[in-house]
């Protein structure tokens, strides 16, 4: 049996299994499995230390993002550049770590911008914490000129390395400035973070990185201003892809592990 699990704090709620479990049976790995551990802050390196054999690879969400970088015995350039990992593969020679959140990003982007989303100039990111990295590298990845980051407070020495390493100018904001001339909007934070200012906000098509509950207040203010919105879910199924060839070294069969998310969340509904 390979063995296969997303590991973090909750975890509970994880869709991960849904797309992993949905692209094995697709390709027909009958002995490959993928399940949840929940796995709580500082925890992760003597887990994966521990794991047997059968364990492939890990997804890893918060709050072991960064442990996870620093445990791999190898690291590829961009989780390097983003300095978080949310894979760890086993190889060789130890634990190699990746980041395909920035994939994710990229994906949601596509769908949002079907007809071009790399004519994007300037984006409004909400918030500063670990996923807004991967949403920095994304941008400068498609050659985004612009970015403001609005945040309660300056975390900028966190991030800024990150932003000019990949070419983005920056600016910071706070909730009650103008935001206006933009884009696109891409919120990495809760709803109740941006309660109360929706209506500012919403002028621009929105990357909203939750997916339950489902449509977030902004989204719902963006489609009222006549504005395309795309969802977290999005964002989870195209990072997916990448780590399932990372853990299977087979490609993903997409239509199929879309599918089964896309069942599951209809499920979900009242």
């Amino acid at each position: 049996m390979h063995r296969v699990a997303v590991l973090g704090s909750p975890v509970a709620h994880s869709l991960s299994p849904v797309l992993h479990n949905a692209g094995y049976s697709a390709l027909g790995l009958s002995d490959w499995h993928y399940g949840r551990i929940e796995i709580g802050k500082g925890q992760l390196s003597d887990f994966v230390a521990q794991a047997d054999d059968s364990y492939r690879g890990f997804s890893v969400t918060m709050p072991g993002k960064f442990e996870a970088l620093q445990l791999a015995d190898h690291v590829s350039g961009r989780a390097n550049m983003i300095g978080t990992a949310n894979t760890l593969v086993r190889r060789d020679g130890g634990w190699f770590a990746d980041n395909t959140d920035g994939d994710g990003v990229l994906g949601a982007l596509g769908e949002l911008f079907p007809n071009d989303s790399g004519s994007l100039e300037h984006v409004v990111v909400l918030g500063s914490g670990g996923t807004s990295r991967p949403v920095l590298w994304a941008l400068g990845t498609l050659g985004v000129r612009e970015v403001t980051i609005v945040n309660r407070s300056d975390r900028s020495s966190e991030w800024a390395p990150l932003a000019e390493s990949m070419g983005l100018a920056w600016n910071i904001a706070t909730w009650e400035d103008s935001l206006e001339d933009c884009d696109a909007i891409i919120s990495t934070v809760p709803a109740d973070a941006v309660a109360g200012h929706e209506r500012r906000l919403a002028h621009a098509p929105v990357l909203d990185v939750i997916y339950d509950p489902w449509p977030t207040p902004l989204t719902i203010q963006a489609a009222s201003n006549g504005h395309r919105s795309v969802g977290g879910h999005v964002m989870l199924a195209h990072q997916a892809f990448g780590q399932f060839r990372l853990f299977t070294g087979l490609p993903a069969p997409k239509e199929e592990m879309w599918a089964a998310l896309d069942r599951e969340l209809n499920s979900q509904k009242p």
